[in-house]
């Protein structure tokens, strides 16, 4: 940690004890999830704020319907699926891309959306089916590959839509939230979104709702200075937009990369897993290039979710509850043997808290259930 951390950690004190009551603010992008723990930044915040996840991990969000959707694919001959790491082991009803592939289906771990193209092309004997998520920081990728697909006549590529939408992510937790519980007093917005959809895009939520917006990076600093900014303004009674992360996001975002996604997207309502139906938060395939659609390539029936019934994963990633509340964390669910997709990625609430966060007070109930003491 660099010297400027002592004195924000003295003023977000400060601030806190002026405010009165437990702050609590949300940190909605996975990777700020996981910076927190890695800075050793959550057993330094002051007591009266606690610091929750949103639903900011792509692989946690992305429903089982569509998992599901992936398995069936890949459990046909000719077909080839090609998929970021994070989702082999994302459980859907019957089992995992990790568990199809073990028994011969062709399914490729790829690291762009570029790498799923040039399989295409590579393997003009199959269909190869991309596995489309994450926000706003992946979608430009998808769309470019559908261009460059239907430029160069790859007609043997599709794609598979799960791509998501923050900001209505966020206003859904506000609208929803439960007036029984703690509310929201604000939120340190993702920095790689806000790189494409630009700082501006939150002001929807202060407008409406009078909550605080920091857009924030992914550094200590950058953190408790984003921390620090959303004290002061519920210390102040107050809600703004702020930028502390101008160096890397304006204010109206990549507009290149807005353009490209507008031309081959169209926003529709969409399912995030256990947070039902958000309307205007996902993407699909606009007209003109409805051939590359999997969905509709391959006559898909789109079920419902079965999440398993203990599973929490959706309170988690509303902030409604810390990992180790499950009964299934550290026991049945595991990083090794997920139940839920929160213990999958790497930036998973879950996971992020079983790796980092087992000294910390409230896990170690976890902890005694692993090892069963």
């Amino acid at each position: 940690m660099t010297g400027e951390i002592p004195t924000l950690l003295v003023e977000l004190e400060a601030l806190c004890e002026r405010i009165g009551r437990r702050a609590q603010f949300m940190e909605v992008c996975g990777t700020h999830t996981v910076s927190v723990f890695r800075n050793g930044i959550r057993p330094i915040l002051p007591e009266n704020l606690r610091l929750v996840s949103g639903p900011g991990c792509p692989v946690c969000v992305t429903a089982q319907r569509h998992i599901d959707a992936a398995l069936d694919i890949a459990g046909r001959s000719g077909v080839m699926v090609a998929t970021y790491g994070d989702m082999l082991r994302v459980p859907g009803r019957s089992g995992s891309l990790e568990t199809l592939r073990a028994a011969g289906a062709r399914v490729r771990v790829v690291n762009s959306a570029r790498a799923a193209l040039q399989l295409a092309r590579e393997h003009p004997d199959c269909d190869v089916v991309f596995l489309a998520v994450g926000f706003e920081t992946t979608a430009p990728a998808t769309a470019a590959i559908v261009l460059e697909a239907e430029r160069d006549g790859v007609d043997n590529l599709s794609i598979l839509m799960c791509h998501k939408l923050v900001v209505p992510a966020m206003l859904m937790l506000l609208e929803t939230r439960d007036p029984g519980r703690p509310g929201l007093d604000g939120f340190l917005c993702p920095g790689h979104v806000s790189v494409i959809i630009g700082a501006n895009a939150y002001e929807p939520i202060v407008e409406r709702h009078a909550k605080p917006c920091v857009v924030a990076g992914f550094e200590a600093d950058q953190i408790l200075t984003g921390l620090v900014h959303l004290a002061r303004q519920v210390a102040q009674d107050r809600a703004t937009l702020e930028n502390v992360y101008s160096a890397v996001v304006s204010a109206e975002g990549n507009t290149v990369a807005q353009k490209l996604v507008d031309r081959v997207f169209t926003v529709v309502d969409t399912v995030w897993r256990q947070l039902g139906t958000i309307p205007q938060s996902g993407h699909e395939l606009a007209p003109p290039y409805r051939r590359f659609d999997a969905v509709q390539r391959f006559e898909l029936m789109i079920g419902e979710d079965e999440d398993h019934p203990k599973c929490r994963c959706g309170d988690v990633i509303q902030g409604i509850v810390e990992p180790w509340e499950c009964t299934l964390c550290g026991s049945r669910c595991t990083p090794r043997s997920p139940v839920g997709p929160c213990m999958v990625s790497s930036e998973g609430t879950c996971a992020a808290w079983y790796k980092y966060g087992r000294n910390l007070p409230g896990y170690s109930a976890c902890a005694e259930k692993e090892t069963g003491s």
